[in-house]
């Protein structure tokens, strides 16, 4: 059994000090095995252009909002993930999720499915989905809009994923609901952890629907955040129900696929 955690925050537009802080406080709140924060939860959202992005990204694992992933996750004893724009040494700019076990570094997911203004802003990351060993399970991290691709879900489940890491700025309001149909779909935990509040700039605004939340492989939501509060949801669980693809005993869910007539996937 383990806990985890989804945390709800409400970020001020490139104030990272402020932003950290509010993190900082609301792990330090809950006793957690596994924190998962937004995506791009110390910058906020709403870049003006490319340029501000990479005034505002940094390295993986070296850059600030990273080594306070990693000290955090050290202090804690715990997994924390959280989404952060990722500059690189050949001056790719990413949307990307960090992952850091007792502070030691796992991963770094660059978010695949780019959303509207963001194909302004980044790179899109063209590594399939990797599922990542750790003290609170096998991870597989996603970003935001790679939730409405049932397929990036699905090829986490057959690498053996238990918990989506999902790291989100949502903005719609169908993923929560979409997320029950991934964990039945596979059978599989998920932790959504959403912002709150908008960021206005530029003449722009975008406001974002909280509800964070996190489901079970049979598609209970065993907790949700509000709409409108920076909070933390926990939830524990015994990750190894996500192993159990049986749905009857003459129907496993993944053994019953047949891979030979979906090739329209692909093509």
């Amino acid at each position: 059994m383990i806990r985890i955690a989804a945390i709800q925050t409400d970020p001020r537009f490139g104030d990272a000090a402020r932003n950290l802080a509010e993190a900082a406080g609301l792990i330090r709140s809950a006793p957690a095995d596994l924190y998962v924060l937004p995506e791009l939860f110390a910058t906020g959202y709403l870049f003006r252009d490319r340029d501000e992005v990479a005034e505002l990204a940094e390295e993986f694992p070296t850059g600030v909002t990273c080594r306070f992933l990693a000290d955090l996750s050290a202090e804690r004893r715990a997994v924390i993930a959280g989404g952060f724009p990722e500059r690189t040494r050949d001056g790719g700019l990413y949307n990307s999720g960090a992952l850091f076990d007792r502070g030691r570094p796992v991963a770094c997911y660059r978010k695949i499915h780019l959303f509207d203004n963001e194909w302004d802003w980044f790179d899109a990351g063209d590594l399939s989905p990797r599922v990542h060993p750790s003290s609170s399970g096998r991870l597989g991290p996603l970003i935001c809009f790679d939730w409405i691709y049932p397929e990036t879900a699905r090829c986490l489940a057959l690498a053996g994923a238990q918990i989506l890491v999902h790291m989100v700025n949502l903005v719609m309001p169908y993923c929560q609901d979409a997320m029950v149909t991934r964990c039945l779909e596979n059978r599989l935990f998920a932790v959504t952890a959403n912002r709150i509040g908008g960021d206005r700039r530029g003449g722009r605004e975008i406001t974002f629907t909280g509800q964070s939340q996190i489901t079970a492989p049979d598609g209970q939501r065993l907790a949700r955040a509000s709409a409108d509060r920076a909070e933390v949801i926990v939830a524990e669980v015994d990750v190894a129900e996500a192993d159990n693809k049986q749905i009857n005993p003459r129907n496993d869910l993944l053994r019953g696929r047949r891979p030979g007539l979906y090739g329209q996937l692909t093509e």
